[in-house]
């Protein structure tokens, strides 16, 4: 039976607490019943194998249990990751968290109260001095009266206090979150998951359970575009970025308040690092060694390497990654990468592609923390426990989002080579649902996270668990997206800290203080029909380009232009090698088009974005053409 199977390291996972999740339950056993005629032997094979490569290592695998918290502890961690630490000291640094706490949603706000009250409770248990309420912060409201500790204490006034103390009520129709019958359906990012969560269990619009039958069949999704078009991971700059994961953090806790399940975080039991240069070493640590070879490396050069190779020779061999290769020549390998891989002189072309897709799983099992980072490996697994197939992807983006830059790149590069894997299923015989049931242990089941399974849930949490890793190999580029509403909310925040982002291209730094000098006022009618913008390419031109705008201009129209021009008027060009092809022809998909400064670090545009209305919102921007830095350059 399941229940007999020792594994040496346990898969993490989450109980729902609430009633309404318990009402949920039942949808969920039957979802996950619907698996049932999909064999999950590869999961407990590859199991086995880890088993046998971590023979030698059983004694580090046998875990105590993790000390569990006092009451008050996680809401305190979770307010200090929130952005909100000030508010539980008896000084609190208020404009901090007044312009973090001016930006949150009714049900982010929400979700921030709860934690406070909680924290509240224990500190007046252990006779410490009472934590601050949020209200405090605001101190009198816009009509004069004074919050005090007596007033009401419930959510709803939270939300008023908020949105007072912000100056305006929004008020958002959310007749879009209504489910499409078709096939194809929208995923709404201009609403925040929650309020779109609130308002669809307040009108009982809960859908039927999704989970895919057919393990090559799975619900398409489509991102509306809005009239400012869609941001990816990577169209931000780092200064921006770095806001993101509290707004996320503070999102998906608001998402599982109003679904009621538990956002639980984990602590890893620190575990010796080897004193070795690939395998077993942190992700930031192989990073900065790779960084001194080659500066800019975002994905570790050994990962780089294993996967290209096995793009290269593995794509079709069939059962890769299944088909476990020799555990004493990977071993062997490994030992030879550790000593030869940087020197340059590892042969790849003489090592079987089997004992390479062993290598990878064993890298990434091999991590000192999880790939999925011991904090949120509970919570990537809890998303099996969402019965709604639209909310466990809003989950997910939220938890993709969290993640610290390296993992979040190692995962993707991941992510991107197994769906390489899917895309050559007729000659390797490996279909999705056999690659997610492969890499599922490798990446859910850790040494260093000592949480026991419950008994008789082995067989849901593994079915889960691989689920879990087919959403993410099939939505990558649905879960690599930053909501609309988490950027609105980057930029209230660079508004209320008006902060001048800056720049580490002296020439763009001078050039916008000149642009800035001679700028008239901005009008910030938003009814304005049209404008004239300048935009530039100091770093391609030493001239730039007059645009009108009116609401049909988009991004793609100025690249358009700016290329047309380029070619008829002949103008000062700076740099001729990165811009022409060989034809001598210029092509605009290497060029990008940027908003630069006003409430915004960085910004690379979506060609469909509308710049009128992106105007309209940013006023105070610059707009920089750039050259594409991931199209190839002719030399």
């Amino acid at each position: 039976s399941l229940s007999t199977r020792n594994c040496p390291c346990k898969m993490s996972q989450i109980p729902p607490k609430s009633p309404l999740a318990s009402l949920f339950s039942e949808r969920i056993n039957s979802r996950v019943d619907s698996l049932d005629h999909m064999s999950m032997d590869s999961f407990w094979l590859e199991v086995e194998n880890i088993k046998q490569s971590s023979e030698a290592e059983q004694e580090e695998c046998s875990l105590a249990d993790v000390k569990a918290q006092e009451e008050g502890d996680a809401e305190a961690e979770w307010l200090q990751d929130a952005g909100l630490s000030d508010l539980l000291g008896e000084r609190a640094s208020e404009n901090d968290n007044i312009v973090l706490l001016s930006t949150l949603t009714k049900t982010q706000a929400a979700a921030v109260q709860r934690r406070l009250d909680t924290y509240s409770r224990s500190r007046r248990r252990k006779n410490k001095h009472p934590v601050r309420d949020v209200r405090d912060i605001f101190g009198v409201v816009s009509n004069g009266e004074t919050v005090t500790e007596k007033e009401d204490t419930r959510p709803d006034q939270l939300w008023h206090n908020l949105q007072t103390a912000n100056g305006q009520k929004q008020t958002q129709d959310y007749s879009c979150t209504v489910r499409n019958t078709a096939k194809e359906e929208v995923f709404n990012m201009d609403i925040a998951y929650s309020e779109q969560a609130a308002v669809l269990l307040k009108g009982s619009f809960l859908s039927e359970s999704r989970r895919i039958k057919d393990g090559n069949v799975l619900t398409k999704f489509k991102i509306p575009k809005g009239r400012l078009g869609v941001t990816r991971i990577g169209d931000l700059s780092a200064q921006d970025m770095k806001k993101i994961p509290t707004l996320a953090l503070i999102e998906l806790t608001a998402l599982c308040d109003v679904l009621g399940f538990e956002l639980k975080r984990s602590k890893a039991v620190k575990l010796k690092t080897a004193e070795k240069r690939l395998f077993g070493v942190p992700l930031n640590t192989l990073l900065e060694n790779d960084q001194k070879l080659l500066p800019n490396t975002k994905v570790p050069l050994l990962l780089q390497a294993l996967l290209s190779c096995l793009e290269k020779r593995g794509l079709e061999t069939e059962g890769i990654l299944r088909v476990s290769g020799s555990q004493t020549r990977i071993k062997s390998l490994e030992q030879k990468l550790e000593s030869d891989f940087y020197t340059g002189l590892f042969r790849w072309d003489e090592v079987h592609q089997n004992d390479v897709s062993g290598l990878l799983k064993r890298f990434i099992r091999e991590l000192p923390a999880p790939l999925l980072t011991a904090e949120y490996l509970p919570a990537f697994a809890a998303v099996q426990n969402i019965p709604d197939l639209k909310q466990r992807l809003q989950a997910l983006n939220l938890l993709i989002l969290i993640l610290p830059e390296p993992n979040r790149n190692t995962l993707k590069a991941l992510l991107e080579f197994l769906s390489k894997v899917v895309a050559r299923e007729n000659n390797n015989k490996m279909n999705l649902w056999n690659v997610s049931t492969v890499m599922a242990p490798n990446l859910f089941m850790h040494k260093g996270l000592p949480n026991k399974i419950p008994e008789g849930k082995e067989k849901q949490l593994a079915e889960g668990a691989a689920d879990v890793v087919r959403m993410m190999i099939h939505y990558q580029d649905l879960l690599w997206t930053v909501s609309s509403f988490l950027v609105a909310q980057v930029r209230k925040l660079n508004e209320s800290n008006s902060k001048r982002y800056q720049f580490c291209d002296k020439r763009i730094k001078n050039l916008l203080r000149r642009i800035h000098a001679d700028k008239d006022k901005v009008e910030k009618n938003q009814a304005e029909p049209s404008k004239i913008v300048k935009v530039h390419a100091s770093l391609l031109l030493k001239d730039s380009l007059e645009v009108h705008l009116n609401n049909a201009t988009r991004v793609a129209d100025v690249l358009k232009q700016f290329q047309k021009n380029l070619c008829q008027n002949g103008w000062n060009i700076v740099n001729t090698v990165n811009l022409l092809k060989c034809n001598n022809s210029m092509d605009s998909t290497n060029l990008l088009l940027y908003e630069v400064g006003g409430n915004i670090g960085e910004h690379c545009l979506d060609p469909d974005t509308y710049l009128l209305d992106l105007y309209h919102i940013n006023p105070h921007a610059e707009w920089i053409i750039k050259q594409n830095p991931s199209y190839p350059r002719v030399f």
